[in-house]
């Protein structure tokens, strides 16, 4: 599989990362060692977690396959900490709790150092400082390689990174930003990814293919072992259960026709080879599924299919995007 630098480091990803959401919650340890095995095997490194996926589980379980299955220098492992089970907050940046987190990660996950370690959210609360500071001292300290943000907005990313850039002394520069991104949801191209480019912060896209709706599944009805059917996932699907993504998943499914490939395949090119992305985050709940999309590598989506795909889910821009120059 093709690698790819993370923003302007040194760190080398593959250009498709292998999600964990699901594992230690509908992942049993089993197909977890299939996946990561099909993974390793087609070339992937890059292996996305968190301390709060399954409760801490989805790090327990990759802990165990780290080294055993797979050799530990032969993937970039990435987690994330700052998500509480909270009633009053959602995210904590603060330095003890970070830095706690990280602890935990590095014990569940079996190794003392993690490639990747990412900030869950942006904190209101704590002050930005903190927090980079925070990624400065775990960077310093050897327990983190790069460290990076998932869930930050045009400004915030902005400030982050210009704030590591113009402190003195050295600094942690932030090699990746991770947020949703995919034909049916182009919300980061108006202030997030130009942001990103600029400063040189690579894209890491979760959710590429829509939350499962751009395989085309939802087309003919409602799967009942779909995420949709499930009481609990239904409210993270619906919203793109609309007009508007149908009309997308349709000219998806016409290309990935004409190219007598998948729908899956088509969503899965367009958002990789995006200007400023650097390995869209898959998940799957078995291996057969993952070996589909990792398949995706021998696939280039001719320009007259990339331009029809842009049109058909083009994003309304307007004030201040567009023409704000003309009022």
């Amino acid at each position: 599989m093709e690698q790819r630098h993370l923003g302007r480091t040194g760190l080398r990803v593959s250009r498709i990362g292998l999600g964990t959401l699901t594992w230690g919650r509908d992942t049993d340890e089993h197909d977890a060692a299939d996946q990561l095995k099909v993974f390793w095997d087609a070339g992937g490194t890059l292996v996305d977690t968190a301390d709060v996926y399954g409760g801490g589980e989805a790090e327990y379980l990759l802990g165990k396959l780290l080294g055993g299955l797979v050799p530990r220098e032969d993937l970039v492992v990435a987690t994330k900490a700052g998500s509480v089970r909270d009633p009053y907050r959602r995210f904590n940046g603060s330095r003890g709790h970070l830095l706690s987190a990280l602890d935990a990660s590095l014990e569940r996950l079996g190794t003392d150092y993690v490639d990747l370690w990412q900030v869950h959210a942006f904190d209101p609360v704590t002050p930005l400082e903190e927090t980079l500071q925070v990624l400065d001292l775990a960077v310093s300290s050897g327990r983190v390689r790069y460290a990076g943000v998932c869930q930050f907005s045009g400004w915030q990313l902005a400030k982050a990174a210009t704030w590591q850039l113009a402190a003195p002394g050295t600094r942690t520069r932030l090699a990746g930003t991770q947020m949703e991104y995919s034909l049916v949801q182009r919300g980061v191209e108006r202030e997030v990814l130009p942001a990103a480019l600029d400063l040189g912060v690579g894209l890491l896209p979760s959710s590429p293919l829509g939350r499962g709706v751009l395989t085309g599944k939802y087309r003919t009805g409602m799967p009942a072992d779909s995420r949709a059917a499930s009481e609990q996932l239904a409210p993270f699907v619906e919203p793109y259960l609309d007009e508007s993504a149908r009309r997308i998943v349709d000219a998806v499914a016409t290309a990935a026709e004409g190219l007598a490939t998948t729908p899956l395949q088509v969503a899965l090119a367009w958002v990789r080879d995006r200007p400023g992305v650097v390995a869209p985050i898959v998940g799957a709940r078995n291996a057969r599924q993952l070996s589909e999309a990792l398949s995706v590598e021998a696939l280039s989506l001719p320009d007259e299919i990339c331009q029809a795909l842009d049109d058909v889910s083009a994003p309304v821009h307007r004030y201040p995007d567009q023409d704000w120059s003309t009022l």
